[in-house]
Order: structure tokens, then sequence, then C-alpha cells
């Protein structure tokens, strides 16, 4: 059978080019494909420069596959998930894999494909999209995969097996909200903060101010995940337990520890909140990370401010230039705005 992946962004290519080179049958929907699927390669420029190719079948839409594919993994941003979703209903009983980013992906599917397994994705390889399409690999993260719904223990050791063949390195979890959420964590670091500040984030937590607010962030979603009763773990390339104790320790402590591994943690490139806002977008994935915290604490009676904040002048920033240009690589005054509230 066939895996299918909906999304042929970097996140996309890479897990085609993943489970294609692990073995796997894969097809990708390129958007605007006519005619007939077709075959192609999948590039990834790995650690060391070497170009790797993988075969793999590009189709128009998801109905262009002849039989029901294994899994189809969703590899898009979540404000388009929803209609990513409803373009596979013509596969309603197809498992469903949710690799991406934030809170809230698995509760779509379970929602909109009632009658599929679910398998919780959480990845932490990060990538580039290249001009000519191929996918640059920026450091040694791997996959995480839990089942959420139905039975799907063969599917995700299967899907680890082909994972690690290719060299992305996959580990499975017993608790997929515990996985999330720690995931969660990690991308909260120094990612809504570069957004409304246009600054990388090492630099942020080289200030005081900067650092305040990022250790205030992450203490709020530790406390929401206590609540839930989810302790943080170690995802592949990611200790979230080490950042965890990080932010519980003293301030002079903590923040030049946290600044190196944050300056090393992404491998040079952007956070996802940042680069929706250079490139002008209207749309961010802000309100599945910070206000997902600031959502959760507030549905357990508690309340989550610092990233309630962060996600309102994320989502404000983007279509107010004299508010971003106020508080552009100005983390004092974000400090101000954030920790008075």
């Amino acid at each position: 059978m066939t895996d299918l992946v909906v999304g042929g962004g970097a996140i996309g290519t890479l897990l085609a080019w993943a489970l294609a080179t692990g073995g796997r049958d894969v097809a990708i929907v390129r958007r605007g494909l006519d005619g007939r699927p077709r075959a192609a390669d999948a590039v990834v420029v790995d650690l060391d420069g070497s170009r790797r190719t993988a075969a793999v079948t590009e189709v128009g839409a998801p109905g262009g596959l002849r039989a029901a594919p294994d899994v189809i993994v969703f590899a898009v941003k979540m404000y388009d998930l929803d209609s990513a979703v409803a373009s596979c209903a013509v596969w309603p009983n197809a498992a469903s894999l949710t690799p991406g980013n934030g809170i809230g992906a698995e509760e779509i599917l379970e929602r909109l494909r009632p009658n599929a397994p679910v398998v919780a994705g959480s990845l932490t390889v990060s990538v580039d999209r290249l001009a000519d399409g191929d996918v640059r690999r920026l450091n040694r993260g791997g996959v995480g995969l839990a089942a959420v719904r139905g039975e799907a223990t063969a599917l995700i050791s299967a899907l680890a097996d082909a994972s690690n063949r290719s060299g992305i390195r996959a580990a499975t979890f017993a608790d997929w909200q515990a996985m999330k959420w720690s995931k969660l964590v990690a991308n909260l670091v120094g990612n809504a903060s570069s957004a409304i500040l246009d600054m990388a984030p090492d630099a942020i937590y080289a200030s005081a101010a900067g650092f305040e607010v990022e250790r205030r962030q992450l203490r709020e979603a530790l406390a929401v995940m206590r609540r839930l009763d989810l302790r943080a773990v170690r995802l592949p390339g990611a200790d979230v337990r080490l950042l965890a104790a990080g932010v519980r320790l003293p301030a002079f402590v903590s923040r030049p520890i946290l600044r190196r591994v944050v300056a090393a943690g992404r491998g040079g490139k952007d956070p996802s909140l940042r680069i929706a806002a250079r490139t002008e977008s209207e749309r961010s994935e802000v309100r599945w990370l910070n206000g997902a915290v600031a959502r959760e604490a507030e549905r357990l009676g508690g309340n989550a401010p610092v990233n309630r904040r962060l996600t309102d002048l994320v989502e404000e920033l983007l279509t107010d230039d004299d508010r971003r240009a106020f508080l552009r690589g100005r983390p004092d005054r974000l400090a101000q705005e954030i920790l008075r509230s």
C-alpha cells in the first residue's frame, strides 16, 4: 500500500523522502499537477552536503491514488489542516499522521475522520526548502510517534523502522499528549518573541528582559503540563526534560546555558513565527502554540497571561507596521508590554 503525504513543503518533502528511503511506497500531493500520477524524486541535502534522492510518486489530488493509502501524512500548517483533511474524504478509513507543530491537530483528525486510526507525530528535524525544491537538513533531530486512537501499533513500528533506515531517528511514546506538549514547549523557545522583536532567539536570551519573558512563558506551559499530569519527555534530538529543569534554575545560572542551547537548536534557521512575520503573512500558527497554553490554562480554571499576551501581540503585529517598528529590536519594551499585564 502507499503512504500519502499531503503538503509539498519542506516538512512534507522530508517525510516523503524519509519513508521512501526507508523502503515504503510514497505518494505526495502536488497541487496544480494535471494528468496521471507521475514518477518523481524527493531530494534531501544532508548535513555533510551530500544529495540523497528517493523515488516517489506525485499526484495532483488525494483521489489520484488508485487504492486507499496505508497512512495519510498531513504535513500542513495548522490553519490549513481542516481543508487538507477535507481533501482526503475519498479515503475515510486510512490512518492519519499529524507531524505539525502545536496543539489541536489530533482533535481535528478525531472529529473529521471518526473511523480512522490517528497517529501523533513530533518532528525535531530542522529543514529549509531550497529554490529548486530540494530540502536541506539543518540538524540531527528526529521524529516521535504515538498512537492517539485506533489500533496503530504495527503501523507505528513500520513507520519508525523506515525513518530509522533513512537516518532520521525515530522514537515511539506511550503517551501522545506528553509527547505533543513536550514538543510544544520546545517550539515556544524564542519563537513568539522572535516574531515580535525581529531578533534571533540567542540575542533575545542574551537580554535579561527578553530572557525573563521567555522564562515565564515556558514556566506557564510547564505548569499546564503538570495540571494535565503530563511529564516532559526526551524527544529525538531534543530532551525537553533538561529544558524544563533549566527554567526552574535562577536566571543568572540558566540564562547563559539556555542561550547556548537555543543558538544551536534550530541549526541556524529562524523560528517559524518569525518567518511568517517576515514574509508579511496575515496567518500565523501562534494560536496553536502560545495560544494553546493560554486556552488550556483557562479551561483548567487558571491563566497563562504571558502566553496570552504573546499570542495577541504576534497576531496584532501581522497587520500593524507601526507597532512592529516600535517593538523591533527592543526586548525591554516587550518585557514592559508582557510583564505589566
